[in-house]
């Protein structure tokens, strides 16, 4: 019956296909992609389930249903599928997140039965850079050592809760969540100014493909922010970034984060499209 339905769950049968629809817009899908490179698609590797519609028996559409609801090259077609397999089996995501256009369409089809969201950030700017800033980089920046994770893992939470608006600690007392940040320290991926005992800046490298990168997680200590750490640090995380992780680095950004938005120019980044997220 499943091979009937436009909408199936993938498994590593399709691993192919849905990496060459993944790897065609490679900043884009970083995210999705970062996790079918390292784990593939079989659900119980993946921690979610990737779903594929199907059009005249050819995979063209594809739907990412974890802890986030990600559509990816997704049709008007393919949309109002993915939203009746999402209403079907219930909501299980924290977020629906990705293309503008695609994730309102969702959104417009699955809130009637999924809303009120509690937060909706209609338009976040997608930004990439594959060049070493012009600026100067912060030396001070440099990859966290396992051994300053309780150092590190406070202002994690900090900018964790600042940013999505809710403690890391919800639910599950925030155990995933220190596993994820053990999980990038250990990886080299995490990136930090610490000075007696206190971080001033930091970020995350969040997903890796052999295409691109991206950042999460950038913070300044509130009692240092307005004091130029975000453009020096970011400089210095590109740069290392470039040199040993991945040859395009990309994050995206709240559009009415007006000072972010800024230092990021400055780094170099480019806006290169625009991400839209419902919060729950």
């Amino acid at each position: 019956m499943l091979g009937s339905l436009p909408v199936r769950v993938l498994d590593d049968r399709y691993r192919d296909e849905v990496l060459s629809i993944l790897d065609s817009d490679p900043v884009e899908n970083v995210f999705v992609a970062s996790r079918v490179h390292a784990a593939g698609l079989e659900p119980g590797h993946l921690g979610a389930q990737m779903w594929g519609y199907l059009r005249d028996g050819r995979l063209t559409s594809l739907c990412y249903s974890g802890a986030n609801l990600i559509p990816i090259a997704a049709t008007g077609e393919a949309l109002r599928a993915f939203a009746e397999r999402a209403r079907a089996q219930g909501r299980r995501c924290s977020s629906i997140v990705g293309p503008l256009p695609a994730v309102a369409e969702l959104w417009d089809l699955l809130e009637p039965y999924w809303g009120p969201a509690r937060a909706i950030r209609t338009a976040q700017p997608v930004l990439a850079t594959s060049q070493v800033a012009r600026v100067a980089a912060d030396p001070a920046v440099r990859r966290v050592r396992m051994a300053e994770f309780d150092i590190v893992y406070p202002a994690c939470v900090a900018m964790f809760t600042e940013e999505v608006g809710v403690s890391p600690h919800s639910g599950d007392g925030g155990m995933l969540y220190r596993s994820r940040v053990a999980e990038l320290i250990r990886a080299g991926r995490s990136f930090a100014r610490i000075e007696n005992g206190r971080v001033l800046f930091k970020a995350e490298v969040g997903a890796v493909t052999p295409y691109a990168c991206q950042v999460q997680g950038v913070w300044v200590h509130p009692d240092l922010r307005g004091r130029g750490l975000s453009v020096p640090g970011m400089a210095a995380l590109v740069a290392e970034a470039l040199r040993t992780i991945a040859p395009t680095v990309t994050l995206y950004v709240n559009d009415y984060n007006v000072r972010a938005r800024a230092a990021y120019e400055h780094v170099g980044f480019a806006e290169v499209g625009t991400f839209m997220s419902v919060l729950f």
